[in-house]
């Protein structure tokens, strides 16, 4: 059996398997909220320091909006020479009538090794440890007793027990990532993360039997020439959390405007599918150190006939930044004049 028909075969037990939902935030625009993908990411970049940002706001149509925002820092190489690198994450996310509010803040530990000597293979790994912070508002939530049998009545009590409206716990996440540079015109990368490694407790109620179910996550991307311009980009995606799974999968086609010394500029655009859920467009830009992405995603699911269709749009934006050091001579040597 030859290459295509493994990928063929594959992705088919994938989709017979998956469903399409999740209890952790999660991008569609996996690949450009890089530390939220895989710790194993962190410092994987041409340059000495990444900033990222990430907007995702969905079911507008719906109820009220779930909004998403992640910022990420990361830096290469902090030791000089040790390839260790180090990141910082933060993750705010709010949902539905009772501004359920999930606040996350994590640092990130990479290291990376070339595997082959003409380092077009290397292996990089990343630890994740963090604090998540849950808050929920009773206020604006109803209950079936507060109706009087002709309305709703808000000065009812609502019968409920509620013994917190916030909870506190650590986490800690894992994962590694494997590049390989084919050639100069061709390139892979794949990687597989876990997330919730101390499966915390998460309940309102002091339940302790309610815990945060382990996540785990597989992806793999690639850079396949076409043309002097034009480059194919497939990607995929595979997470399971609980009895839940997700799949991903899509492609996007990049055309270069510009590729000289010190300026790189391309635009690109892409089609994806993720299972049983939502179809979605993306556009995108790289302008030198900046990338940029904007995607919506197409409701498809049974949902689809209280939301139209309209699903959730999604923005990200990465700056890389490249610091130059001057070489500092110590001393000149002159010639002597006769």
């Amino acid at each position: 059996m030859n290459a295509p028909k493994y990928i063929a075969a594959f992705l088919f037990v994938l989709l017979a398997v998956t469903g399409a939902q999740g209890q952790d935030l999660h991008y569609s625009m996996f690949d450009l909220s890089p530390m939220n993908l895989n710790p194993g990411t962190t410092g994987q970049f041409d340059g000495d320091y990444r900033f990222s940002a990430n907007h995702r706001h969905q079911w507008r149509a719906v109820t009220i909006p779930y909004s998403t925002f992640s910022f990420g820092l990361d830096a290469r190489d902090i030791t000089e020479g040790n390839n260790i690198h180090a990141g910082l994450q933060v993750n705010q996310d709010r949902a539905g009538d009772s501004r359920f509010n999930t606040f996350m803040a994590s640092a990130n530990i990479g290291y990376s090794k070339f595997l082959k000597s003409d380092s077009s293979l290397t292996l990089s790994i990343g630890i994740q440890p963090g604090v998540t912070n849950r808050t929920i508002d009773y206020t604006d939530l109803r209950f079936d007793v507060q109706y009087n049998g002709w309305t709703y009545n808000p000065n009812l009590p609502n019968s409920e027990s509620f013994l917190r409206d916030s909870r506190t716990y650590f986490n800690l996440a894992t994962g590694a990532v494997a590049d390989y540079q084919l050639d100069e015109k061709k390139s892979f990368r794949a990687g597989f993360s876990l997330f919730n490694l101390t499966t915390p407790k998460q309940s309102f109620f002091n339940e302790d039997a309610i815990r945060l179910d382990l996540r785990w996550v597989l992806h793999g991307s690639g850079s396949i020439f076409v043309s002097e311009k034009l480059d194919v980009l497939p990607s995929f995606l595979f997470m399971g959390q609980g009895t839940f799974r997700e799949l991903i999968v899509g492609s996007k086609v990049r055309y270069t405007l510009k590729d000289q010394r010190g300026m790189y500029r391309a635009v690109y655009g892409g089609v994806y599918y993720r299972n049983r859920d939502a179809g979605y467009l993306m556009v995108g830009m790289d302008y030198d150190n900046w990338k940029f992405g904007l995607s919506y995603d197409v409701n498809v699911s049974t949902l689809r006939y209280a939301s139209n269709g309209r699903g959730a749009l999604e923005l990200a934006l990465i700056y890389i930044l490249k610091v130059y050091d001057p070489q500092i001579i110590q001393r000149r040597i002159c010639r002597d004049f006769m």
